[in-house]
C-alpha cells in the first residue's frame, strides 16, 4: 500500500508531505509496484490512537469477562481510530482478576479489531479515600506473589499496575516488580515524600493526573509535584473536557512537557451507548451525554473514546503535534511499546487518514 500526497505525522518535524509505505501489516520504506494507492491530499496521515486506560465500550466492559463483549469494544475501537488498546480491569479479588485475564479474546487480532496491546491492572491496590469509582469491598494491600500469578495467568500481558503508594506493602512491591511491569501511582492519598520514594524505586506512571489524588499545592506538591520532578514519569489526563479544567490540561503540557503527557479514555461501558443506567465495577453509573456517574455524583470513568478526547485536545488549543503525541505515541512508549504510535519504518501499519476537519476518512 502507498498512502500519498498527505501530511505524515513525524515525531521530530511535525507534519511533513511525504509517502507512506506498507506491506503484509508492517510500514517499510519502499513498496511494490502493484501496491494499492490511496490519495491523502489535503489529510492528515497520523498514526492510529493508543489507549492505554480503557475499561469498556458499546455496552460492555472488560471484567465482564465476555469474549464477545471485548472483541465487540475491539471493533468500536477500531472504528474511533484507536488501533491499539488496554483494556483496563476494576478492583476486584484475584478470584475475578484471574477470570478476566484469562479472556480468549486478548489472543486474537482481525483486521476489524483494534490490536490488544496489553492489560491495565486498575486496582485493587488503592487507598480508600481515594478510590474514586473504585468498590471498596475489594481494596487490598499490594500483593507482590498475587500480581505475578495473575500476571503468569494473562500470559504476562500485564503492562500497567495501580498502586497507592502510602498504603502496606506498596513500597516493597515496587521494589519486587518494578523489572515486570510499569508501576502507576494513583487512586492515593500520598504526600510528595512517599511519592518520590516510589518513583525512585521504579515507579514509573500516574494514573489519571489530578483525579483521585491530592491536589498540586504550593507548600505540599503530593504526587503531582513529584511526577513532575522525575523526567522518567509519564502521566496520564482524561481529556473528555469533564474531568479536568483545559486551563489545567494547558497547564500540565506546560509542566510535564510534551513528550510525558498521555491522554486517555478512561472509557466505560456507557460510551457510544445512549443516556441511561450502566454498570462499572459492579456499581450503578448513570449516563447523560458524555457524563457518567455514581447515583452519588462521583464521576465514573467517561463517556467519551479516546478520538473524542484527541478531539477535545484540540478544541480547547492544544496544537495537532502535541495532541497525535499525547494519544498515540507517548501512550505506547509510556508501556514500552515500539511498534505502534509510529510511522517509521517497522512499525505497525496502523494509521489514521484524518480530514482538515479532523473526522476519520480511513482507518487502516
Amino acid at each position: 500500500m502507498v498512502i500519498k500526497n498527505g501530511l505524515v505525522f513525524d515525531e521530530n518535524k511535525g507534519f511533513v508531505k511525504r509517502d507512506v509505505f506498507t506491506a503484509n501489516g508492517i510500514i517499510t520504506e519502499t513498496a511494490e509496484d502493484s501496491a494499492e494507492v490511496i490519495d491523502a491530499s489535503d489529510c492528515y496521515v497520523i498514526p492510529g490512537l493508543v489507549d492505554v486506560h480503557t475499561h469498556g465500550a458499546v455496552g460492555h466492559d472488560f471484567c465482564d469477562a465476555d469474549p464477545e463483549g471485548l472483541k465487540a469494544t475491539a471493533k468500536y475501537e477500531k472504528s474511533r481510530g484507536v488501533t491499539s488498546f488496554c483494556p483496563t480491569s476494576m478492583t476486584y479479588d484475584e478470584g475475578r482478576l484471574s477470570k478476566i485475564f484469562t479472556n480468549p479474546a486478548l489472543k486474537e487480532q482481525s483486521p476489524d479489531m483494534a490490536r490488544f496491546i496489553g492489560i491495565n491492572m486498575e486496582g485493587p491496590y488503592i487507598c480508600k479515600e481515594k478510590k474514586g469509582a473504585q468498590n471498596a469491598d475489594y481494596i487490598q494491600p499490594a500483593d507482590a506473589d498475587m500480581f505475578r500469578r495473575l500476571n503468569s495467568l494473562s500470559g504476562n500481558r500485564i503492562k500497567l499496575v495501580t498502586l497507592a503508594p502510602e498504603t502496606e506493602g506498596a513500597l516493597d512491591f515496587v521494589d519486587k516488580v518494578h523489572d515486570e511491569v510499569h508501576i502507576s501511582l494513583g487512586h492515593t492519598s500520598t504526600d510528595y515524600r512517599i511519592a518520590k520514594e516510589a518513583f525512585d524505586r521504579g515507579a514509573d506512571h500516574v494514573t489519571h493526573l489530578f483525579n483521585a489524588m491530592p491536589p498540586f499545592l504550593h507548600r505540599a506538591p503530593g504526587l503531582v509535584g513529584a511526577a513532575a520532578d522525575d523526567e522518567k514519569v509519564f502521566v496520564e489526563m482524561i481529556c473528555d473536557g469533564l474531568h479536568l479544567d483545559p486551563a489545567v490540561i494547558r497547564s500540565a503540557i506546560k509542566l510535564f512537557g510534551p513528550d510525558r503527557a498521555v491522554a486517555i479514555s478512561d472509557s466505560m461501558e456507557a460510551c457510544g451507548m445512549p443516556d441511561g443506567e450502566y454498570e462499572l465495577g459492579g456499581q450503578k453509573v448513570f449516563k447523560t451525554g458524555n457524563k457518567a456517574t455514581l447515583s452519588d455524583g462521583t464521576l465514573a470513568g467517561s463517556a467519551t473514546d479516546l478520538m473524542g478526547c484527541f478531539r477535545t485536545l484540540l478544541s480547547v488549543g492544544v496544537d495537532l503535534v502535541t495532541a497525535v503525541r499525547m494519544a498515540s505515541t507517548n501512550p505506547a512508549r509510556s508501556i514500552g511499546e515500539t511498534r505502534v504510535g509510529t510511522l517509521r519504518p517497522g512499525a505497525f501499519s496502523d494509521i489514521v487518514i484524518l480530514d482538515r476537519n479532523y473526522d476519520i476518512v480511513r482507518v487502516i
